[in-house]
């Protein structure tokens, strides 16, 4: 706080009587101007408050009084953060003066140039004086040949300089230094006030900074409570200490190490990682930001290319204080990010947990600025809340992934439990079905095999007996000879299977005359057909086909399916026997269907009807489960594929049932 001059004072008739004084004539009235002039102080101080210039009046006041050139007063406290007040008044000739060379080379100090009004000189008063005039004279254009001071004192400290200066060499009657010491209780009372007023000020001052501190914790407190994602606490926190700090930029930027040994890293020395800046404020948005290259603008820089960040390291984590950064070499080193030719004054604070360095907070001025105590107290104890914040958001996201990882795992444990559990309730379920089907089995086998053998061993022993007529004995040894090809075509029939699945023979091809072939079959069975009331239509292309196959398997395939109908077919049905060419995929086949109305055959039983020992269900017909079976690998067997179809008749308990046979009609277009 600085006071610069003033109105001229007014009423100064007693103050132009003193300097008609000579020297010798005021050693006679001595008493009365030094009371004038005190009297006169004494009413400055009642009545002017130090803010309005104060120190000033008196400086201009004294001037005049002793006719000198110039006056100087400079305030003295004892808090070295408390800045000199000064009050200064010189003649008008001297104010538009230039500064002239050498106007402070006061060599040396000594009494001769200054003197001292009070009778006790002290060791420290040449440099008391000398400082007083380096602090007070400073915006003066006047040399300095000639000092009268003297230091005031308050409550037995020093509170003030009153220095009176000459342009020209000058002796100092004693009648002036008298002058000067009688005034000295009421100048100290006015360096006493203007230094309360500069205290309550500076109290003021605390207290509204304090006030900001407070509402800066308190603010601090509810966002380290609070739900936020991190980025954005983050940006509040800046935002609101910048804001209590009254700085123009803040910058939060956190680092991502490279280096993976950088926890066990020697001292003092520079990590590879990568600094980023999260969160920016500024009081004007983009000012800053106009000479940094394109390259950063995603604010991203490496802390090798920074020398201010590289300190922070190099300092164990001491934070940088920069009231004022132009003229130091730190700027050049520094990245562009800090934009230092604009903004000169930095706190530069790391982000510390536990030794490790979690990144900066950086706040900026963009004029020179002395960083108080109290504020790098609370930058401080912002950065930990920080350094809490990040340490407890990038735990909580490691937590999330391994949870995530864990619950991951969990579940494909789970799908994989679930498919295993599905794979082997089949398994379970495909051994009791295979169970039903071997009980089936023995079942169907043991009375194909039990029965033709029972009625050769009845046959046997009827032939046995005596007196047995000729035509009952041809009569069972008829019977001998049908159960016995029975029994013969069972395992035939078994050997054919395994056969055709385990051992692939080309198929001995033959041209056959389809038309022929079909009708001959189809007569055999029609004699059969007929005893159920079941007719026989064929359906054959006008112009007979002709076939390159295996005949015998041909032959079977036929049979078992024409046996099959005369099986399942409900009496007084009809049962179609079709057979057409077709070109399929530039390929010509040889379409044969066999259809008969019976009980339908349901989608499930589809699934499993071609298979070896399977029947349909709730089908009592005598049988091995093996004709079909035997079909379907004859016609892979031929290179063809059939399929079945079951179709309910509407209005009907009964379902049409479809063979439909795909063969090759050509050698070339059956495989080996």
């Amino acid at each position: 706080m600085k006071q610069r001059f003033s109105s001229p004072l007014q009423n100064l008739d007693e103050v132009d009587r003193v300097r008609k004084y000579p020297h010798g004539k005021l050693m006679q009235h001595q008493e009365e101007p030094a009371h004038q002039l005190a009297h006169k102080i004494n009413n400055i101080v009642a009545n002017t408050s130090p803010q309005a210039g104060m120190l000033q009046e008196i400086a201009q006041l004294l001037g005049a009084a002793f006719e000198i050139d110039c006056c100087c007063l400079v305030s003295v406290t004892e808090d070295a953060t408390s800045e000199p007040i000064t009050a200064n008044w010189c003649k008008p000739e001297y104010l538009d003066l230039s500064h002239p060379d050498g106007i402070f080379s006061m060599e040396p100090v000594d009494l001769p140039v200054v003197q001292c009004a009070s009778e006790t000189l002290t060791i420290e008063f040449p440099q008391l004086i000398e400082h007083s005039l380096i602090i007070g004279c400073q915006p003066l254009h006047i040399p300095i040949k000639s000092v009268l001071g003297i230091s005031t004192r308050f409550a037995g400290k020093n509170n003030g300089v009153v220095c009176l200066i000459k342009s020209q060499p000058y002796d100092w009657s004693e009648e002036e230094k008298q002058l000067l010491k009688s005034l000295e209780t009421s100048c100290a009372i006015a360096f006493s006030q203007v230094g309360q007023t500069q205290m309550i000020a500076s109290q003021q001052q605390f207290v509204q900074t304090c006030s900001q501190h407070q509402s800066l914790i308190k603010q601090l407190s509810i966002l380290s409570r609070s739900n936020l994602e991190l980025n954005q606490m983050l940006q509040l926190v800046l935002t609101s200490t910048a804001e209590a700090l009254q700085v123009d930029r803040g910058l939060l930027i956190l680092l991502k190490y490279t280096d993976p040994l950088f926890r066990i890293r020697p001292k003092k020395q520079v990590p590879k990682a990568k600094a980023t800046v999260i969160c920016e404020w500024a009081k004007t948005p983009d000012a800053y930001r106009s000479n940094i290259p394109d390259a950063l603008e995603q604010q991203s820089f490496l802390i090798a290319d920074c020398g201010l960040c590289q300190r922070i390291f190099m300092d164990s984590g001491k934070p940088i204080v920069v009231s004022d950064m132009i003229n130091t070499s730190d700027v050049a080193s520094a990245t562009p990010i800090f934009a230092l030719e604009k903004l000169p004054a930095m706190l530069l604070m790391p982000l510390e947990n536990q030794g490790r360095i979690l990144g900066f907070l950086v706040l900026q001025q963009s004029e020179a600025r002395t960083w108080q105590a109290a504020e790098t107290n609370i930058v401080e104890m912002v950065c930990a809340q920080v350094s809490n914040s990040v340490i407890q958001s990038q735990t909580l996201r490691q937590v999330q992934m391994l949870v995530d990882e864990r619950t991951a795992q969990l579940q494909r444990s789970l799908e994989v439990q679930a498919k295993l559990y599905e794979k082997t309730r089949q398994y379970v379920e495909q051994l009791r079905e295979l169970n039903e089907l071997k009980d089936e089995f023995l079942s169907n086998m043991s009375d194909r095999l039990r029965y033709p053998l029972t009625n050769m061993r009845m046959a046997i022993r009827n032939l046995r007996q005596p007196s047995i007529q000729p035509d009952r004995q041809a009569r069972y040894f008829d019977i001998l000879e049908q159960e016995c090809s029975k029994e013969i075509n069972l395992i035939n029939d078994l050997l054919t299977l395994q056969k055709l699945e385990t051992h692939q023979e080309r198929p001995q091809l033959e041209s056959v005359d389809l038309n022929t072939r079909i009708k001959d079959l189809a007569s055999t069975f029609e004699s059969k057909l007929l005893e159920k009331g079941i007719n026989t239509v064929l359906e054959l292309p006008p112009e007979s086909l002709k076939i390159e196959t295996e005949i015998e398997s041909f032959d079977r395939i036929l049979q078992e399916l024409l046996a099959n109908a005369a099986k399942y077919s409900q009496a007084d049905t009809t049962v179609y026997l079709r057979a057409s060419h077709q070109v399929v995929e530039q390929t010509d086949r040889v379409m044969i269907e066999v259809i008969n109305i019976g009980r339908g055959i349901s989608e499930e039983e589809v699934t499993y009807i071609f298979d070896k020992f399977r029947r349909g269900k709730g089908r009592w017909t005598p049988g091995t489960g093996l004709g079909l079976a035997l079909v379907k690998s004859l016609v892979q067997h031929l290179n063809g594929d059939i399929t079945l179809a079951s179709n309910q008749i509407e209005d009907s308990d009964f379902s049409k049932i479809c063979f439909t046979l795909n063969l090759p009609q050509f050698s070339d277009e059956i495989k080996s």
